[in-house]
């Protein structure tokens, strides 16, 4: 039983960390107007509680959509968003939000 209770969680983090080459960039950046107040179009947090997204991989990204989804991961303005998105938006909004080049202008210490 603690065998199966184990599997399943793994199955599923497999199965959303899965590559994928259905999400497009472009259909991503319109439904990111509904990410803008708090990640902003360009990725880079509007607000102190909300992270940045812009570059990140994009399996990461559908994995962490998917999670505040099903509600394995909890957030309350995550909570509000995530129920409509499709798996199609999961995947495009992904796609445009790791697709975004993010240039280190300057390390502290050096």
């Amino acid at each position: 039983m603690l065998v199966v209770k184990l599997l399943l969680p793994a199955s599923l983090l497999l199965a959303v960390i899965a590559p994928s080459d259905a999400g497009d960039a472009k259909s991503g950046r319109a439904k990111a107007m509904m990410c803008q107040a708090c990640h902003g179009l360009d990725g880079l947090s509007k607000t102190p509680d909300a992270p940045n997204i812009a570059g990140q991989v994009e399996p990461y990204l559908v994995a962490q959509l998917q999670a505040f989804k099903t509600g394995l991961r909890k957030n309350d303005a995550m909570s509000v968003v995530t129920p409509s998105l499709s798996d199609q938006d999961i995947e495009d909004l992904a796609a445009y939000y790791s697709a975004i080049e993010i240039k280190i202008e300057k390390v502290p210490g050096e």
